[in-house]
């Protein structure tokens, strides 16, 4: 299969690269200066025999800043895009790999052909010609669209078990699952390649330059997966570059495991692009996590089914309450700073609730068709009722009527303002104006919901994200891991840091949870006009000028779809 890969050339003029990196958006993981651009020769070293090269001049464009503002990828970042080209519109949308910058790496039988686990297994490996296409449904006429590398092991890997020496590293907020991602990578480790050098890296990013190592064994950590948290620790922030990279090339680490979320990945991915720069034999592999499973590409993130089933719970309760009391009131504010998936699914499996508000879709209080308006209706129907409400919804009309200024945390992430607490002043003070008798119940179970140990279908997934990371790292690939349609791949860094995951409104599923619950939309046309257009381009990846059409159709096509299926 012949590949076309894109290659932006360096700006040799640095009076102008210097003026337009001043003008660009400061990026939290920058702190160690701006990331640099491949060597050249590890540029050149990237490229297949069989590739077409699509070399772009600067002098076909009438300026750098024309380019830079075509695609959100940078011309640093360029050189780590690799998009092969098959035919009937194949795109591979493939991941670094060691020989790219390494060409002469060697080989070595996996070990897990001797392995007595996999004797009865009819195939051992995975076909390195095996891709996973991130859009399933399709029609007779389709092209066939954007594909990742397909996960699992590979025949030959790129490291010998005694020369492997890994770390892990745990970041940003709890979700269930960490405890058990961390115990299924030391396992996996030891038990599938003999690996005996594994260390944990302690509290987050910081911890690779202001803590000691923790070894860790599978007896070390054979129970931790019944415990929420993670024994490693975790942080928010702490990212510099140059000091991560220096602790692990002065210490010999030559695979890293790192979970977290979007901010974490995108230090993966500088932390990956400042190894490929100092030519090091080392494997990145990123495991995303966020309870609101928000990242964008794999189907849903871990933690999530057990933060939906501890939600419903919450939910339960608020009901009793509400059902318990004359015009009683259960508001129960979930998890979800951008998107409001936990908040859906846990209103769909409930049925006890008569009001959802989530991030993606706009509500007003007051006036015809508002939600104050919907409350008191309900009441005089139902005598009580349930709202549920996502941490992140309604954080306009909150910052307006209080006139606050925005802040941020040590990931960069917004502070949110308590929406739920606000809500239930809200609705007591137009129940007072109205003389009507009331009674709300605020629950806010966010820290119990994500303090909890997964569940039984979340620690199957944890694991099989586990040994898909450790299979990727032992073959030399650095990339994101995650379930596409059901499959896991290897996703580009840049794929899944580039874009949110967010509720469809103009989906069906939004469109089941507005007739279980019989709420009003909240929505004008131009609220509708935006949601169709954002959605359009949503999952639509940044990508480099200069790509061939049939290649940008087909990225187009798979954007139309939604990555996470919401069927």
């Amino acid at each position: 299969m012949a590949s076309s890969h894109i290659i932006l050339p360096p700006d040799d003029d640095d009076e102008e690269q210097r003026r337009l990196e001043e003008e660009e958006d400061e990026d939290p993981w920058a702190r160690s200066g701006p990331p640099p651009a491949a060597p050249e020769h590890a540029v050149k070293a990237a490229l297949p025999f069989s590739a077409t090269c699509v070399r772009i001049s600067r002098d076909s464009y009438p300026n750098l800043r024309a380019l830079r503002n075509a695609s959100s990828v940078s011309l640093a970042d360029a050189a780590y895009v690799k998009i092969s080209e098959g035919d009937f519109g194949y795109v591979l949308d493939d991941v670094p790999h060691l020989v790219d910058h390494l060409p002469d790496a060697p080989t070595y039988p996996n070990p897990l052909q001797d392995h007595p686990a996999y004797s009865t297994v009819k195939q051992y490996f995975v076909n390195e010609d095996d891709t996973v296409p991130q859009k399933v449904v399709v029609q007779k006429n389709s092209r066939r669209g954007v594909h990742f590398r397909r996960a699992g092991p590979r025949q030959k890997v790129y490291f010998e078990s005694d020369e492997v020496k890994a770390c892990i590293v745990t970041c940003g907020g709890l979700c269930p699952g960490l405890n058990t991602v961390i115990r299924e990578l030391v396992c996996g480790l030891a038990h599938m390649y003999n690996v005996s050098k594994i260390y944990g890296i302690q509290n987050g990013y910081k911890g690779f330059y202001s803590s000691n190592y923790l070894t860790l064994t599978p007896k070390s950590v054979d129970d931790i997966h019944k415990r929420g948290g993670t024994v490693l620790g975790t942080s928010r922030g702490g990212h510099d570059t140059k000091k991560i990279v220096d602790n692990i090339q002065d210490r010999g680490i030559n695979q890293v495991y790192i979970i977290g979320g979007d901010g974490t990945q995108k230090g993966a991915y500088e932390i990956f692009k400042e190894i490929r720069k100092r030519g090091l034999k080392v494997s990145v592999a990123g495991i995303p996590k966020t309870i609101d499973n928000d990242i964008a590409i794999i189907d849903k993130s871990f933690g999530f089914d057990t933060a939906v089933e501890e939600a419903q719970r919450a939910i339960d309760s608020a009901h009793v309450e509400a059902c318990s009391a004359e015009n009683g009131i259960g508001l129960v504010k979930l998890m979800g700073r951008y998107s409001g998936f936990i908040a859906m699914y846990a209103t769909l499996a409930s049925r006890d609730v008569d009001c959802c508000l989530i991030p993606e879709s706009p509500f007003y209080m007051d006036g015809e068709g508002g939600l104050l308006q919907y409350v008191e209706r309900r009441l005089k129907e139902n005598k009580h009722m349930v709202i549920v409400v996502a941490e992140g919804a309604g954080q306009d009309l909150i910052a307006k009527s209080l006139s606050t200024s925005e802040q941020q945390d040590a990931s960069g992430n917004k502070l949110l303002l308590d929406i739920g607490l606000w809500l239930t002043h809200k609705i007591k003070d137009h129940f007072k104006s109205k003389k009507m008798e009331m009674t709300i119940k605020y629950i806010d179970p966010t820290y119990m919901i994500r303090a909890i140990p997964s569940n039984a279908s979340d620690n199957v997934y944890c694991t099989l994200l586990a040994h898909s990371a450790i299979h990727g790292a032992m073959a030399g690939y650095s990339f994101t891991v995650g379930n596409v349609n059901g499959r896991h791949a290897y996703i580009p860094f840049y794929r899944v840091t580039s874009t949110r995951n967010k509720v469809k409104i103009t989906d069906r599923m939004w469109a089941r949870l507005l007739s279980s619950t019989n709420q009003p939309s909240f929505l004008s046309q131009k609220d509708i006009d935006e949601a169709k257009e954002n959605d359009r381009t949503a999952n639509k990846p940044p990508l480099p000028t200069g790509l061939s059409h049939h290649v940008a159709n087909s990225f187009d096509q798979s954007a139309s779809s939604s990555s996470n299926s919401q069927i």
